[in-house]
């Protein structure tokens, strides 16, 4: 960062800090403003990889001189770079061992959904952050692009949700506040959900056209207007005897049985 001299912040009573904090601390604000928070290299990399380019880098004062910060540092106009003192910027960081790198991002905003759904993921009221995180980032690397939202799941770009996702939110098209049962009905090829009770085995199940999945709340499941929109319920066989299995884990498994029928 030698040759940047980027501003260095060192009073709380800064305008920009103050913003920045807020923003760091508050999910509404950042709901509010459209913007997201990714805390070190490896999601700010992936951003970039994707194409993004941040409003705002924001680093460390003892971090500033690290090599890793500079190349992220070489897209972004100088002008928005900061450089926080540390104690500053350990009240921004939303970790408990800050990265000493933070970048303030334009949330993505994947435009209308489209009429026709071949492959989605569908998550109605998952509410614990690292769950979330775990399923989006199971859904990207399984290969699908689309996932709907209800209005009761955790906010997918909050911080945990970000962290847990590992970078997987910028190969997906997150769709916000969707009504899962009416978008259903946009689907050109069925839907599955996972079902304890559920008589057929999700491994007796054909999975290798356009399909799609819904996954529910960590405790209550799925709503009943939902479960009926799906095709089939299906069981994961569980021969240990447990009762069920956390939702992140039940989806891995069923999305990774799909690609392995698919070829």
């Amino acid at each position: 960062m030698r040759d940047r001299n980027p501003k260095l912040i060192r009073s709380r009573e800064n305008p920009r800090f103050k913003l920045l904090r807020q923003l760091a601390t508050s999910t509404r604000e950042r709901r509010k403003a459209g913007l997201a928070l990714l805390d070190g290299v490896h999601l700010i990399s992936a951003y970039r990889a994707s194409g993004g380019v941040p409003e705002q880098l924001i680093l460390s004062e003892s971090g500033a001189a690290n090599a890793e910060a500079a190349e992220l540092a070489a897209g972004v106009a100088e002008q928005a770079v900061l450089v926080l003192a540390d104690p500053l910027f350990n009240d921004v960081a939303q970790v408990a061992t800050p990265t000493g790198i933070v970048a303030l991002i334009r949330t993505p905003q994947p435009g209308p959904l489209p009429q026709e759904i071949e492959r989605c993921v569908m998550l109605e009221n998952i509410q614990d952050a690292g769950n979330l995180g775990s399923i989006l980032r199971s859904t990207a690397a399984a290969g699908i692009t689309t996932v709907l939202l209800s209005q009761g799941c955790a906010f997918a770009w909050s911080s945990k949700v970000l962290r847990a996702g590992m970078g997987a939110h910028f190969s997906l098209a997150i769709y916000d506040n969707a009504d899962l049962p009416a978008s259903a009905l946009r689907l050109s090829g069925p839907l599955f959900c996972a079902s304890s009770h559920a008589e057929k085995t999700l491994y007796q199940a054909d999975l290798r056209g356009p399909l799609a999945w819904a996954f529910g709340n960590e405790g209550s499941g799925l709503s009943a207007a939902l479960s009926v929109a799906a095709a089939e319920q299906l069981r994961i066989p569980m021969p240990g005897g447990s009762e069920s299995l956390n939702v992140a884990a039940a989806a891995a498994i069923c999305l990774f049985e799909q690609v392995r029928q698919r070829g």
